[in-house]
């Protein structure tokens, strides 16, 4: 225990405990052990191989896109929705998704935030402003609609199971008052140049913000955004190629128990390393995937000029499929600019080789999911 790491639990007028975090950098430092500096350098490493990965791959940008919304599936999954990654992609094909549309709506827009906040830290410094406006986009139109979306907090939250209250709550943040005061010393943190190592620092800014808790709701998703918008801002990675949420869900206890010993024993070191491990396991996962996508392809080309089938047409079709991995033969008709019939013909061998599958159990307005790639993408996010 590290007392003078530790925040202070103020009684408030209602008779309930508030806690209030120091400010960051902790004091002491952060120990360096040898643990520690290992696990830095092999999340550096994992880190630099998967961002060099890409080069590799169908299409880069394709992949990214993919993953973003396996993460925004992940992060909301966390959260308690249920959706899957066929009904989010059934949903953006304009089909009826089999999966409750409210529940879809919370990856879409964590879809959207991800992208427009992405777009903004590229450009300028990193801000409490940029952050207020990602989650507006985040939550406008979803369950937490009625929760302020895009504004900093004037009420007191709390963390507990459910059925609990505040006086029975696992963790009480900060009271109202101290929010915006938290904040700017966060975002003052974030953008000091202290040499400290960038994932080290966004170890201690995700802890933070998590334990400030700066909105009425969905501060959870905006913890996670947060580390993949400063990867990007600080130049770790050229890509968005990185998210933990696959690796909090997997370890969500130990997570949340982790995040109290900062608060109530000082231990930042314990929380830093869990944090480098998942950098690690999420980077190795992540090159994996893009390792069987490159096979892949390469073995489905090899299955197309063994059958014989559709020759630059097929190859063309099958690019397609990585950017468009449910699909209509309307859609490969106008793309790759042949007539229904030739179109028809392509998909009809596709699904003999087992490439495509039809998901829709209708006679007409078929559509079309790319099996194996989606198998790929989709690995963890089962409920």
């Amino acid at each position: 225990m590290i007392q003078s790491r530790m925040g202070v639990t103020v009684r408030q007028k209602e008779g309930y405990q508030a806690y209030i975090p120091k400010s960051l950098p902790p004091d002491p430092p952060v120990i360096f052990d040898n643990e520690l500096h290992h696990l830095l350098s092999e999340a550096d490493r994992a880190l630099a191989r998967l961002d060099g990965m890409t080069i590799f791959l169908p299409n880069a940008d394709l992949f990214v896109a993919m993953y973003v919304k396996k993460e925004a599936l992940l992060s909301a999954q966390i959260e308690g929705t249920q959706a899957s990654l066929q009904g989010v992609l059934e949903f953006e094909a304009d089909m009826v998704p089999g999966d409750d549309i409210n529940e879809i709506k919370e990856v879409i827009n964590y879809i959207q935030a991800m992208d427009y906040g992405l777009g903004r830290t590229s450009r300028e410094l990193f801000s409490i402003d940029i952050m207020q406006e990602v989650h507006r986009i985040l939550i406008e139109g979803t369950r937490g609609s009625k929760k302020k979306p895009g504004k900093i907090r004037a009420v007191q939250n709390w963390i507990g199971p459910a059925g609990s209250t505040i006086y029975s709550a696992t963790f009480v943040p900060p009271p109202p008052e101290k929010v915006q005061e938290l904040l700017s010393g966060l975002e003052q943190f974030v953008l000091a140049d202290d040499r400290l190592p960038p994932l080290i620092k966004i170890a201690l800014v995700h802890a933070q913000f998590e334990t400030i808790h700066p909105f009425i709701d969905g501060n959870g998703r905006m913890g996670r955004l947060l580390i993949t918008f400063y990867l990007c801002f600080a130049g770790i990675l050229a890509r968005p190629l990185l998210y933990l949420s696959i690796y909090l869900k997997q370890h969500r206890s130990e997570y949340y128990q982790l995040l109290q010993e900062i608060r109530f024993e000082g231990d930042w070191e314990s929380w830093i390393k869990f944090f480098l491990k998942g950098i690690i396991e999420v980077s190795n996962g992540a090159m994996m995937a893009a390792r069987e996508i490159i096979t892949l392809k390469g073995k489905l080309i090899e299955d197309l000029v063994q059958n014989n089938v559709g020759g630059l047409n097929s190859v063309r079709l099958l690019d397609l499929l990585f950017s468009r991995p449910v699909i209509t033969v309307t859609d490969i008709s106008k793309t790759l600019k042949i007539s229904h019939q030739p179109a028809y013909d392509l998909v009809d061998q596709f699904l003999k080789l087992g490439i495509l599958r039809e998901i829709t159990g209708k006679k007409r307005y078929k559509r079309y999911l790319f099996i194996d790639y989606v198998g790929i993408i989709e690995k963890g996010t089962a409920v």
